[in-house]
Order: structure tokens, then C-alpha cells, then sequence
């Protein structure tokens, strides 16, 4: 079995997938917009139904008169910390498609995608010395403003990307949070022939 950062995997897999974590902890230097772009470029290669892609971006690094509005739209927790990343990036897709007659209709997969081409994001991140930290907590109607979202369109997530720093550099309630955390066993989420879990 594989086990790297205090997590053993049950079944064998690549080290990169325990390797890869969410810290809090960024030491605020700035990012290139070439290293920058390698990110995103591995996204653009994640699988997408029908190849519609509907994963777009929208970033702000650190050090430019963007980075300062998007942090505005993260919640009080998550401006604490994130405020050391290098780049912020807000993950939105796209959920309708318009079909070869003009017609808008749903894009039931745009989530699934879309949560593929961050994933893809994570590891090229986590590949080329940096660390990806997703967030949740996120004022969407104000980051819809902010980033001036069309319809058709929903705030997925934020990104906030960085270079490790000490533990010691965050408010003390979260220094004991920063370590890679542990994954439910698949028994759990995982079922053959039926559903059989909450």
C-alpha cells in the first residue's frame, strides 16, 4: 500500500493523489503568468462531455489591482489565509449550451466537467511546486458582480494557489488544521449494483 504525508491508501494508486492537499499556509510570493497559464492549460485537457468545456476561470494575482476585489468576495474565514496566495482563481461553469438550431438547453454535466478540470488544475499545481487550496466559502452573489458573470454561467468555487510557508505564519486557530487530512474508506461511497449508503 502506498502511504505519504500520514496517509496510507487502502488499494494501490499513484503517490501524487496522497500527496496532493489543500494548506492554508502561503509564504505570498508572487506567481508568473507563465506558470500561471501551465495551470490552466492542464484544465483545458480534462474530459469534458460532448467537449463542450464548460469550465471557465477567472483570476487575479497577487499584486495587481484585481487581486484585492476577488479576495473581497471570499468569506471572512477564508480572506484571512487566503490573503498570502499567490493567485486567486474563481472556478465557474457554464450550464446550458446552445444547440446547432439556437436553442439553449441545460448542460446537466457542466458540474462533473468542470469539477474535472479543477482536479486537473490541483495536480498540474501540485506537479510544478505549488499548492491549490478549493474554497466553498464564497459570497456568490457579490463574486457574480465582481467578476460580471452572463447568465448561463454559476460560481463554482475559488482557487487559491501558492507556495508553502511555515504553519507558524497563520492565526493560531488554524496552525493545528494545517496538515494533510484523512478520506473516508471507500466502503462508504462506494456500492455494487445499488445504492446503499446515506
Amino acid at each position: 500500500m502506498t502511504e505519504i504525508n500520514q496517509r496510507r491508501a487502502d488499494h494501490p494508486i499513484h503517490s501524487i493523489f496522497l500527496e496532493r492537499w489543500s494548506p492554508r499556509a502561503f509564504t505570498s510570493e508572487e506567481i508568473g503568468e507563465t506558470d500561471l497559464l501551465a495551470l490552466f492549460e492542464a484544465a483545458r485537457w480534462a474530459p469534458s462531455a460532448s467537449n463542450l468545456q464548460p469550465w471557465r476561470f477567472v483570476y487575479a494575482r497577487r499584486g495587481t489591482e484585481y487581486f484585492a476585489p476577488l479576495l473581497a468576495t471570499l468569506d471572512e474565514g477564508n480572506q484571512r489565509w487566503a490573503r498570502n496566495a499567490s493567485a486567486l482563481v474563481f472556478i465557474l461553469s457554464r450550464t446550458h449550451r446552445t444547440t446547432s438550431t439556437g436553442e439553449v438547453r441545460p448542460s446537466y454535466s457542466h458540474a462533473f466537467d468542470t469539477g474535472a478540470a479543477w482536479f486537473a488544475l490541483a495536480l498540474q499545481a501540485q506537479l510544478a511546486g505549488w499548492h491549490a487550496h478549493g474554497m466553498g466559502g464564497i459570497d456568490r452573489d457579490r463574486a457574480m458582480r465582481v467578476l460580471e458573470v452572463p447568465a448561463h454561467n454559476r460560481v463554482e468555487a475559488a482557487v487559491a494557489i501558492g507556495r508553502l510557508a511555515d504553519p507558524a505564519t497563520l492565526p493560531e486557530d488554524l496552525r493545528q488544521r494545517e496538515k494533510p487530512s484523512q478520506r473516508k474508506p471507500i466502503g462508504e461511497f462506494v456500492f455494487e449494483g445499488r445504492f446503499n449508503g446515506a
